[in-house]
């Protein structure tokens, strides 16, 4: 993944989602534009599919990026204004994958300028509820690295966002979710189980009304989530009852690796070296086989706990193993 032409690629369609359209007949427009309105959804769908089920994130970034491609130059065409704003929801869904495909690989620069641009496509088409989900996104980058109080306003202009679009999404329960972790780092327990109620409230919607690309959230992953909350707050049996469950469920490599680096992080809050080693091996092992920068985010939180454990020449061993892996990466 190249960053000057990921740079340039962004420069020129952050440029020509702010153009408006032409006064034409629908029936004048340019080919690209053209396909791209009758075949660009299905496509933005399927490249989601195949990035869910992935192991390595990174090796979809090719085809995305030749995607993102083929709309800058549709953008570029002769077409009316709805044509353009149906072609600013594409670009607004096609840039918040190529986020996650950065944010997986810990390139988070390059995941804030797709996530920016996939929030002002969205805006620019109308879509408040891909809008909100870009912003949600982009406020993940500032929960991964620790800063709490950056978040929080973005994730509330995020669900002020989220109230305007459809009900019958889970739009505003996913960035409740995601509030629920921001609250959780401010250390305001009452706020985060407020978020999280909230979120719970995505069981009520019906199946039919779920988007399986840019809004995955259905409330299956809210048990990993009330762990990472928990974990934060220092409610070690909290956060082991929802581990545990989350754990239980049919997960991806890449979530149950990360689910295994939490449990770890547990162990060391209590001090149990056992359980630390137990699922820390386990979650090494998995990181080994997605090379997924999001498992080696919690791998390096793990690391982070350790220090009181390093009288133990396992922890040690385990401390020097996570430097080693996390500079190879």
């Amino acid at each position: 993944m190249k960053r000057r032409d990921v740079l340039g690629l962004l420069a020129i369609t952050g440029a020509l989602i702010t153009l408006p359209g032409d006064d034409v007949e629908p029936n004048v427009r340019g080919r690209m534009a053209a396909s791209l309105l009758e075949r660009g959804p299905e496509l933005n769908r399927q490249l989601w599919s195949v990035f869910s089920l992935s192991d390595s994130k990174q090796a979809v970034y090719p085809p995305v990026q030749q995607h993102l491609g083929r709309l800058a130059k549709g953008l570029e065409e002769s077409q009316t204004e709805g044509s353009r704003k149906q072609l600013c929801t594409l670009v607004g869904d096609l840039y918040q994958l190529a986020g996650e495909i950065f944010f997986d690989g810990n390139q988070y620069t390059e995941a804030a300028h797709c996530y920016m641009l996939a929030a002002s496509a969205a805006k620019e088409a109308g879509s408040f509820d891909l809008w909100a989900c870009a912003m949600t996104r982009h406020a993940f980058i500032e929960l991964y690295e620790r800063r709490f109080a950056v978040a929080a306003p973005i994730l509330s202009a995020a669900s002020q966002v989220a109230r305007r679009g459809d009900s019958h999404l889970s739009t505003r329960y996913w960035v409740a979710a995601v509030q629920a972790e921001a609250y959780a780092g401010l250390g305001d327990l009452d706020s985060c189980k407020r978020a999280l109620e909230l979120a719970d409230q995505v069981h009520a919607l019906g199946h039919e009304n779920r988007n399986s690309g840019w809004l995955r959230f259905d409330g299956s992953r809210l048990a990993e989530e009330r762990g990472t909350c928990y974990l934060q707050l220092g409610r070690p049996d909290l956060a082991e009852e929802a581990l545990t469950t989350a754990l239980e469920q049919k997960l991806s490599l890449r979530r149950r690796g990360a689910v295994l680096a939490q449990l770890a992080a547990l162990g060391a809050q209590r001090g149990d070296v056992d359980h630390v080693m137990q699922y820390s091996n386990a979650a090494l092992a998995l990181a080994d086989q997605t090379g997924s920068g999001f498992i080696g985010k919690k791998r390096k939180g793990l690391q982070a706990r350790l220090a009181p454990l390093m009288g133990d020449g396992r922890v040690s061993d385990l401390h020097h193993q996570i430097s080693a892996l996390s500079g190879a990466a």
